[in-house]
């Protein structure tokens, strides 16, 4: 428990119980005599997808920074998930295809835990059970703020409990934050309290997950491996994601962009998967016994909202993960991101209560580096929208290379992994040890290739 006589403020209220909302919760524990999280779904004991959490159906990657702040605030988070029957393993070590090449293993110390969404969250749920000022107002529609007459602070949140009849009710806060996710409606307060709404930067992608959960006959058919990857790319835009997870199960995540989507009929799934040019997905899973019907999560555009560069906020009020920024969730960055600015909060409480223009652009450089990476990473497709600078296209033929380099030196995989898993800076990929070893061994990937067809490869009875 926490110190009354040197807590920042009697009560905070945080909206929203997904990834961001918790760790916000975690570190508000320490400086909040009472921290109330308010959710629309239920919570409490919940391990499957939640109505809220829509893309919670499919792969989620906790990169390896993320498993290390998850272990800095609730210790010994990794070894408890590893007794629970979470898999893991090294960032480098697992299957890695990209340009539709496998990239050299490469031992890189940084752990990646491999786990249902809906399970990772349940953990983490339980591990703030340690700190007995978090409550949780479940099955709750938030309403809107409270604040002065003037606007200039909030004083809480509207709320009305789901399915009961009850009026509406204020919670008074010290300290509101918005971690509702994409959904945010804070731009929509602002306006009402007479700010300016923050200015949106979208990268529209189109992606479409296609998830389906399956246990394998016989796991010695992935020698070894915790996860396959050929992540999609413009030479080879069909893409998966194929993790062991807990109960001895597998979840499978095929990646289709710019509209391209893999069908929910059991028949098109697999045989969409049997049409990657990669074809280590399909050997796994064309024999495996599914446990479900696969099922689709459209994720239109990345979206980032600069809240860094409104000149006036309210006070008490602070914005939080995907309500900030929204990553494309093929690199996995979400939830990592959210962590890494859950100690940014940490850092603010500790000079006593948040500042929020000062927060929101401290944040915003927390933000910078994963979306260069992912949006970055959409603007190679050349169907993509947006501008492109000349560092950006620099960039992505220097990410080309890097790539390729990798399938032949370990060492480019172990740098490149440890970057993507926001552990070291981006410049270590400039090092000049690093741009000898992209220029000595990569080489530009070839032009998109011809999907393959179902007259063009062997029947699953072949």
């Amino acid at each position: 428990m926490t110190d009354s006589d040197t807590n920042v403020g009697r009560r905070a209220v945080v909206l929203g119980g997904s990834m961001a909302g918790l760790l916000t919760a975690r570190v508000l524990a320490d400086a909040y005599d009472e921290v109330l999280v308010v959710d629309r779904d239920e919570l409490s004991a919940v391990r499957t997808p939640r109505r809220g959490v829509p893309q919670g159906r499919h792969v989620h990657g906790l990169l390896a920074r993320g498993q290390q702040i998850l272990d800095e605030l609730f210790p010994g988070f990794t070894e408890r998930a590893v007794a629970a029957g979470i898999p893991t393993g090294d960032l480098g070590e697992l299957r890695w295809f990209f340009n539709g090449r496998r990239l050299r293993p490469a031992a890189t110390g940084l752990v990646c835990v491999s786990a249902d969404r809906p399970v990772l969250e349940a953990h983490v749920r339980g591990s703030l059970g340690d700190w007995t000022n978090v409550r949780f107002l479940e099955e709750t529609d938030i309403l809107g703020l409270c604040a002065t007459d003037d606007g200039a602070r909030v004083t809480g949140v509207r709320v009305k409990r789901r399915g009961v009849e009850t009026a509406a009710e204020e919670l008074a806060a010290d300290l509101v934050v918005d971690a509702t996710g994409r959904g945010s409606r804070t731009p929509v307060w602002l306006a009402e309290l007479g700010y300016d709404r923050p200015a949106e930067q979208r990268i529209k992608i189109d992606l479409t997950y296609t998830t389906r959960h399956y246990r394998l006959p016989d796991e010695s058919i992935l020698d070894g491996d915790l996860s396959i990857n050929p992540v999609s790319s413009p030479s080879h835009p069909r893409g998966a994601f194929f993790s062991r997870i807990d109960g001895g199960r597998c979840i499978v995540s095929l990646t289709g962009v710019l509209g391209d989507a893999a069908p929910t009929d059991p028949d098109g799934f697999l045989e969409w998967a049997r049409s990657m040019e990669v074809p280590d997905v399909y050997e796994v899973i064309k024999n495996a016994k599914p446990l479900d019907d696969p099922i689709a999560f459209t994720y239109p555009a990345s979206v980032r909202r600069h809240y860094e560069q409104l000149e006036r906020f309210p006070e008490r009020l602070l914005v939080i993960g995907d309500a900030a920024c929204s990553f494309n969730p093929v690199y996995g960055q979400g939830m990592t991101v959210a962590a890494m600015e859950a100690l940014t909060l940490r850092a603010h409480l500790g000079r006593g209560v948040p500042d929020p223009l000062a927060f929101l652009k401290d944040i915003a450089g927390v933000i910078e580096a994963p979306w260069q990476i992912s949006a970055g990473g959409d603007l190679a497709y050349p169907e993509v929208e947006g501008p492109r600078p000349p560092m950006v296209e620099m960039m992505n033929a220097y990410s080309a290379l890097m790539h390729s380099a990798a399938t032949r030196d370990p060492e480019v995989t172990r740098t490149f992994m440890r970057v993507a898993g926001l552990v070291d800076p981006a410049d270590a990929l400039m090092s000049p040890d690093m741009i000898y070893r992209v220029l000595k061994s990569g080489t530009p990937p070839s032009g998109p290739p011809t999907t393959r067809t179902a007259a063009a490869v062997p029947s699953p009875a072949g």
